[in-house]
């Protein structure tokens, strides 16, 4: 089945990153920043298949080499907390075929960004068959018709009632900053998702399948439906080679019960356009009693011939819907239309519920991942820690990537501090253990529901045959005993 999935994040010197060490990294090159002086060697990584840059008309033609273009938005960019590039990734709906990745690739990269003046760096990866998708690396600033970055934003001086110009009592002129480009506003986010839906969706269409992709989310779709969680690059990768994963369980068991709500919904929907149609037709059972109606049916089902299987089975079955009857007081039509209504609304009560909690396991499924990743390099931090002088700073230069992401992790945890300041796991461990048990309850609780919507079946089909005038079967053999119930 075809996924969806892109993501849109800026590339920031403030949170220690790099456009010359993110595009070597994505596009499998090696290429050294002359901003720091630092190379990035990534010729090894693998499992890149293609990459190339695309250009709008009036950029300079040497921006086609990755090391001259990267190393010159280094080299514009001043501030220590500059914003480089911005990076969008999209998974490539498996169903496309590989030889197609890069002209669609480019397609939506024109439409979207080279047309508007964005300098494009995409690079595809493959490594994972199961999950091709490619990174697209843009840059933030404008170059103007000369050729020359042009700037990101304007001053522009805020002015009285009188049209002059504000003095504030620093003694300078009040302003404010304008983009010279609309690239940041937040609307564009929304667009170039939808975009790349509708461009995936074309191809699918060409190629003959049924599958379509939508960038809105179950919520917005209006789909009670619950969304299957990213597995990752590592757990993917285990996945493929047979060994079970805990995503990987999580994934199967929302598959299966998206599969049992389906089915579940269809039985309510039936249940309730009988309620609809029987409404439309003037009848005499709408005034009957109901349950009267529903015990003579089942009585005098007892009279037909049957083998003592099938007369056991049958006895628990109509002890069944009378306890449904009597524990829920059905006495006419309207309290069991009232009772088939509050089956769909629990229903999609139960779903709500079950969609939050797993919604919130998820979440402390990535903040236990960070752990896990925090602990893995801490050793090296601390061998950094304990080092000094010209030592310190060879160590440095050669794990800084792991020293930044160590302390990229530890704002994010922080995030996730208690009240008293501390990241406390063991409690995230029984939150996740406690929202488990909370799932095993709704799928109990679906259990449940769906032995009420049997039995609700039951008292349909019963007076159905009522309405219709149905014979019942008249015994051809000895008579079998009568069972109060």
């Amino acid at each position: 089945m075809a996924i969806y999935h892109c993501a849109i994040k800026v590339i920031s010197r403030g949170k220690g990153k790099s456009a010359v060490a993110s595009s070597a990294y994505r596009s499998g090159t090696k290429i050294t920043n002359e901003y720091d002086g630092e190379t990035h060697d990534y010729t090894q990584k693998g499992g890149i298949y293609s990459s190339c840059i695309l250009l709008p008309s009036h950029a300079p033609k040497e921006y086609a080499d990755r090391s001259t273009l990267w190393n010159a938005v280094e080299k514009i960019e001043k501030a220590k907390n500059s914003q480089l590039a911005r990076e969008i990734e999209v998974s490539i709906p498996k169903e496309i075929p590989s030889h197609l990745w890069q002209k669609m690739m480019i397609d939506y990269c024109n439409a979207n960004f080279v047309s508007k003046g964005m300098i494009a760096d995409l690079s595809i990866h493959n490594k994972d068959p199961s999950n091709p998708h490619c990174h697209i690396m843009l840059t933030m600033r404008p170059i103007e018709q000369d050729g020359k970055w042009g700037a990101k934003s304007r001053k522009i001086y805020d002015l009285d009632e009188n049209g002059q110009r504000i003095k504030l009592a620093s003694g300078n002129w009040k302003s404010h900053k304008q983009d010279t480009t609309d690239w940041n506003e937040q609307t564009n986010a929304e667009l170039w998702r939808a975009n790349w839906s509708e461009h995936c969706n074309l191809y699918l269409e060409q190629l003959g399948y049924r599958e379509r992709i939508d960038h809105r989310s179950y919520e917005r779709q209006g789909v009670d439906q619950i969304p299957s969680i990213h597995l990752g690059v590592q757990a993917s990768q285990m996945e493929q080679k047979g060994i079970v994963t805990e995503r990987g369980n999580i994934n199967r068991q929302i598959a299966e019960d998206n599969k049992e709500s389906k089915i579940i919904r269809a039985r309510i929907s039936r249940l309730m356009k009988w309620q609809r149609e029987l409404k439309a037709k003037p009848l005499d059972l709408e005034k009957a009693n109901v349950r009267a109606s529903v015990m003579d049916k089942l009585q005098a089902n007892n009279v037909v011939v049957k083998n003592q299987y099938q007369i056991l089975k049958d006895l628990k079955s109509n002890v069944s819907v009378w306890n449904f009857m009597q524990t829920h007081n059905i006495q006419t039509m309207q309290d069991f239309a009232s009772k088939i209504s509050e089956l769909n609304s629990s229903f999609y009560a139960i779903k709500r519920e079950q969609a939050g909690i797993k919604k919130k396991i998820e979440s402390l499924d990535k903040r236990l991942e960070l752990w896990s990743e925090y602990q893995k390099l801490s050793p090296t931090i601390k061998q950094n820690n304990s080092l000094k002088g010209k030592e310190k700073e060879q160590f440095y230069s050669k794990h800084k990537t792991e020293i930044e992401r160590v302390q990229e992790i530890a704002n994010l945890l922080q995030k996730y501090a208690n009240a008293k300041g501390k990241i406390s796991v063991s409690d995230w461990r029984k939150e996740h253990s406690s929202f488990m048990q909370d799932i095993s309850l709704c799928e109990w609780k679906l259990k449940a529901l769906k032995q009420e919507i049997g039995n609700a079946e039951k008292v349909q089909k019963i007076l159905e045959e009522e309405r219709t005038g149905a014979d019942i079967p008249k015994p051809t053999k000895e008579r079998v005993t009568e069972t109060s119930l």
